[in-house]
């Protein structure tokens, strides 16, 4: 399971020893970050800007199975999952607070691992690192990120700000994680038959990569700022297109129409989904943890934004009473459903 076999027991360090082991190659890199690990708190300065904050928990057998995810890029996906919520809020991403509950069975080495991968996407998103907790868990690996980041109160963007006649525009593509985490759930059911066969992911490295190493889109969000462009709602895709897009009509109180055709799909998306029998499109509007996002802008600003190649505008925002409807490619009208990965009665 860890790539290092070396094992320290995490016992022999201690919980401060631990904290101190893990946490001693931090450099702050924001202002606002005043104090980081070390006190009772962390101590932040937005000067006069609204803070944003936000919180997710990874559970180990819920939503990660380590027979297949390696502990660096676990460690960056918990990290990328609570980036992505702040930046569906047009703001900007500083901060971070990483708590760990490990089992027994977890070495030093291992967490070690997990923390490469944590300070890895902390660089690259020039985010900060500035406490959390650890404890003992019987129940195997439990992550818990909280996110602080913070805009001007003008530039933030909420879910209930759509108005009809909107644009529904989504960055990247969607369905690749949902079906990578396909393609890894059968090479994991065939190892555990054969452990002597090795898994087949020749061809297939970017839908795994889309389930096992997101990136958060803060490219978006300085993209629309460099181009003048507000959106009047917005959101990130973790459920599902069409559980998101029905949180924003929901909250908007409005309806929409999404055209099929127009949901980008990556050609090796499609191919795999079609190899395990699934429709593609069920897959992008109910697969989830895509981590694009999701966003409305009003017609005007389409010029600004109708040549950019990783945006697709796939619908318009309509009142509340024309519904909330899916046009398939054949033409008929479907109600849009929200049948997204529900953390309470499926398993990852």
């Amino acid at each position: 399971m860890f790539e290092n076999q070396e094992r320290t027991n995490i016992e022999s360090l201690g919980e401060f020893g631990l904290i101190d082991h893990l946490t001693k190659k931090i450099d702050l890199k924001n202002k606002s970050s005043q104090k980081g690990v070390g006190d009772d708190a962390a101590v932040i300065d937005f000067n006069g800007k609204r803070a944003l904050v936000s919180t997710d928990m990874l559970l180990e057998g819920i939503h990660f199975d380590l027979a297949y995810t390696p502990l660096k890029h676990l460690g960056y996906k918990a990290i990328q999952v609570n980036l992505s919520d702040i930046y569906a809020m047009n703001g900007i991403a500083s901060q971070v607070l990483v708590s760990l509950g490990i089992s027994s069975r977890f070495p030093l080495e291992a967490i070690e691992e997990l923390y490469e991968g944590i300070y890895l996407a902390c660089e690259k998103y020039n985010v900060d690192l500035v406490g959390g907790d650890t404890t003992s868990s019987r129940q195997g690996l439990v992550i818990s990120v909280t996110v602080l980041g913070y805009a001007d109160e003008k530039d933030i963007v909420y879910r209930n700000g759509a108005e009809a006649g909107d644009l529904v525009c989504v960055s990247g593509d969607l369905g690749g994680a949902y079906v990578g985490l396909q393609l890894l759930e059968r090479e994991k059911m065939v190892y555990l038959e054969n452990p002597n066969i090795q898994p087949d992911l020749e061809g297939k490295d970017y839908i795994v990569e889309r389930q096992l190493k997101p990136e958060a889109r803060k490219d978006i969000v300085e993209l629309l700022k460099e181009l003048g462009v507000k959106p009047t709602s917005m959101i990130d895709i973790s459920d599902g297109l069409a559980s998101e897009i029905l949180h924003i009509c929901t909250q908007s109180d409005k309806g929409c129409n999404l055209y099929e055709e127009k949901i980008p799909i990556d050609p090796m998306t499609y191919s795999t989904a079609r190899e395990f029998n699934l429709d593609p499109t069920i897959c992008a509007l109910s697969g989830g943890e895509d981590y694009e996002l999701l966003f409305t802008i009003k017609q005007a600003d389409y010029e600004k934004m109708k040549n950019l190649a990783d945006i697709s505008f796939i619908g318009y925002i309509t009142e509340s009473s024309a519904g909330r409807n899916l046009i398939a490619k054949s033409g008929a009208v479907h109600e849009l459903k929200a049948q997204g990965w529900n953390a309470f009665n499926k398993k990852h």
